[in-house]
């Protein structure tokens, strides 16, 4: 039995024996979808906003030292 169809049948015999209402019924669905989606999260290895912006502008930094260094190469073959 799958994962979707254990807890539809769990939810479906609370709601029949009068448990749970509605609301607990909104609140378990909101704490299952917020923690697949965190679990989709961390497999992705996603990084924060400031650590994408500072490896940015150390990636502009070294393309220009990159550039420089191809010119000099350039200009000392050419001698």
């Amino acid at each position: 039995m799958s994962d979707k169809e254990k807890i539809l049948k769990t939810l479906s015999s609370l709601l029949e024996t009068g448990i749970l209402t509605v609301n607990d019924v909104k609140k378990e669905l909101i704490t299952n979808f917020e923690f697949k989606k965190d679990s989709i999260i961390n497999k992705l290895d996603l990084v924060s906003r400031e650590e994408f912006e500072a490896l940015k502008i150390l990636v502009e930094k070294q393309d220009v030292k990159i550039k420089k260094l191809s010119k000099k190469t350039k200009k000392a073959k050419r001698s």
